[in-house]
This record gives C-alpha cells, structure tokens and sequence, in this order.
C-alpha cells in the first residue's frame, strides 16, 4: 500500500508542475489576445482603402492588366497556408492544414497542379513528413508578423505570378488562413488572392457603408488616372497584395492565441479535476494501509490473547 501512495503522489506533483505550466501559458495568450486583436483592426482601414483603390482601377479603366485579367486555362496554382510556429493551440492547426487540403483538393479536381507556399513550422513540417514539395516556407513570426513579412511573401508569390507557368510559375494564388471572429470563434478560410476578382470591389463596398458613412458611404467616385491606369495598377497592386497578406496574418495572430488560451484553459480545468482524481486514490490507499495495518495488530493481538489461554 505504501508504494501505491507514493506513485499517486508522484503523479501529483506532476500533475501540478503541468498545471503551473498551463496556467502560464493561458495568461500570455490572453495578455496577447488583445494586442493582436488592435494591430489586425489598425490595419484594416489601409487594406481596405488599397482594396477600394485597385477596385476603382480594375472596374473603371480598361485596361488589360496581368494581374486583373482571368487566364484562358489554368493549369498551375499557387496555395499559400498560413499556419502556426507552435503548438499548445487546440484544433487550431489541425483546421487550417483541413481547409488547405480541402482547397487542393478541389483544384486539382479542376486538372490544375497545386504548388504550395507554408508559413508556419505546422504546416512546413506537415507537408514535409508527408513528402509533398514546398516552393518556399516561412516560419518564426506567426504569432508576430509585421509588414516587412508579409513584403517578403507577397514578393515571393508576385514572382511566381509573373513567371510562365511552364518555367515553375502560377496563373492563381490562394491565402488558406484562419479568420478572428470572436475569442471563441475563429473559422478557416481560403480566398482567391490574384488574379484580381470582382468580389474585391463588392467587398470594399460593403467596408465603405458598414464604416458609418450613411448610404452612399459605398459609392465609387468618378476617377482620372495619371499618368495612365496601367502604371497606376502597376504602383497599387504590389501594396495590395502586401496589405492583404498582413491581414490575413494578423487575423491568424489572434486566433492562434485565441486557440492557445481555450485550450490551455481546457488543459489547466483537467490538470485541477486529476490532481483531485489522484488526491482521493492516494487518500483511499492511504486508508486502506491504515485498515490493514490494524486488522494486523488486532489479528497479532487475538493470536497472543489465544496463545496465552492454552497455557
């Protein structure tokens, strides 16, 4: 019985290391639940000004631009997935790794080839266990991306857009990234990134009335391009698909850190209900020594109590 007290002891002790842990971790999500939530919604006025802007480019000019202008035949895309560093975040990787493969699987259902971009050490080691080519990864700064990160992506993949598909480019790109709703509720999604569509100024729209600008808040005004519409997609486009990017990873910031602080809170609740699971089984051994223990000396008792009538 004595040994049975020691290993529930044990496994107290280690439990309620696991739980200091967890709690640690519970509160810097949380500390840095708000932080992330203020940097996603402060860049959100200049993505959506960007987004108005190209808008009004691409539906009042005609100008035929490679980056606004649906190809004839797809036959190669590019996907990027915007994936954790860590782990300790519940189903969080997990469902952005399921949209991704859920996005692929549909293209390649269209015959197009699928080539993969992965920001996060999740992902990168997801596709690289599974043998599956990564044109290029990026990890370290999911829970704190900036602007420079998100330069280097969208470099990277306006590269691969403007490369001809039979030298290794793309004729798509796809973000597969997880959208902050809420602290409790965070969905994945993926959107089309390039070539440019229409649901982008339908978009924009629907930012400009629900900013608070009454009924015409959406309206596009009346544009003149100089020095031409062309060169005016070619300064904006860039920037456009930077500030959507660094959207998007500010948005999987927050429900990173949303996931890590639900689950570590799920985590700390289980490690509390062990420690008492463990508490009363080593309270329970500890009786039943004590039980036995008399029942030994009562028992020893009886036998001398015996021994000494028969003399």
């Amino acid at each position: 019985m004595g040994a049975q007290q020691r290993v529930f002891k044990q496994k107290i002790r280690s439990t309620q290391s696991l739980r200091k842990i967890f709690k640690a971790m519970e509160l810097i999500a949380a500390s840095r639940i708000q932080k992330a939530i203020a940097r996603s919604q402060a860049a959100s006025p200049y993505a959506n000004a960007l987004t108005r802007a190209v808008s009004a480019v691409a539906s009042e000019s005609n100008v035929d631009h490679v980056l606004t202008s649906e190809p004839d035949h797809v036959t190669r895309a590019a996907v990027l997935v915007i994936g954790p560093d860590r782990g300790f975040a519940g189903a969080y990787s997990a469902n952005v790794i399921r949209e991704s493969e859920e996005l692929v699987r549909l293209l390649k259902q269209e015959g197009k080839e699928v080539a993969l971009f992965t920001v996060g050490g999740k992902a990168e080691s997801y596709y690289t266990f599974r043998d599956r080519p990564i044109v290029e990864a990026w990890t370290g700064f999911s829970e704190n991306p900036t602007a420079e990160d998100a330069r280097k992506i969208g470099e990277a993949l306006l590269k691969a857009f403007e490369t001809d598909a039979g030298d290794g480019g793309v004729q798509e790109i796809y973000m597969v990234f997880t959208r902050f709703v809420s602290s409790v509720k965070h969905d994945p999604e993926y959107r089309r990134l390039l070539p440019l569509e229409v649901v982008d100024a339908d978009e924009a729209t629907t930012s400009g009335r629900t900013g608070g600008g009454g009924s015409d808040a959406g309206t596009m005004p009346l544009y003149e391009f100089e020095p031409s519409a062309e060169a005016v997609l070619d300064a904006l486009l860039p920037r456009y698909i930077d500030s959507r990017i660094l959207s998007a990873l500010l948005s999987a910031s927050a429900s990173e850190q949303a996931s890590r602080q639900a689950a570590m809170k799920t985590a700390t609740d289980n490690a509390d209900d062990l420690i008492k699971t463990y508490t009363r089984l080593a309270n329970s051994a500890r009786q039943a020594e004590i039980t036995q223990e008399l029942t030994e000396i009562v028992g020893g008792a009886d036998a001398l109590a015996a021994s000494a009538a028969g003399d």
